[in-house]
């Protein structure tokens, strides 16, 4: 069975609100740029925040990495490209955030998530099935 793709790419634009005065955005929004990526792409699988909620799991973030390369800066659109590496101890995302017009590198980053038992409020130490199934992979 050929690998599904697991990549998406979310294209926004900094805000007056995202900088700082000199129009450069400021280092704490990059985590809200990643998190609108990782919505958008988990629900582009059928399996977005509601959907882990009805299906009994909460995914939490476990750990956040971001290593900065460049600037952002207000009103230029950027291109953050999301892609799932791993599926099924942890929910591993990867991310490079481009400037869109040049295609020059800002951020890289990843966030691990891991599935609980919304029940138990225990971890699972394997993803459920139904992640693997939304996403089209098996483990």
């Amino acid at each position: 069975m050929s690998q599904p793709d697991l990549t998406y790419e979310h294209v926004l634009r900094p805000e007056f609100y995202d900088v700082d005065p000199m129009d450069i955005v400021w280092h704490g929004n990059y985590v809200k740029f990643l998190e609108a990526a990782r919505s958008a792409m988990l629900e582009s699988f059928g399996y977005g925040y509601r959907d882990m909620r009805d299906s009994g799991y909460a995914w939490p973030i476990v750990d956040l990495r971001l290593k900065y390369v460049g600037s952002a800066v207000f009103g230029e659109p950027i291109v953050v490209r999301c892609e799932i590496v791993e599926w099924e101890n942890r929910l591993r995302i990867e991310y490079v955030i481009r400037d869109q017009a040049t295609g020059r590198k800002l951020t890289t980053g990843h966030t691990i998530q891991v599935a609980v038992d919304i029940a138990t409020r225990e971890m699972c130490f394997v993803c459920p099935p139904v992640l693997w199934e939304r996403l089209g992979v098996s483990a």
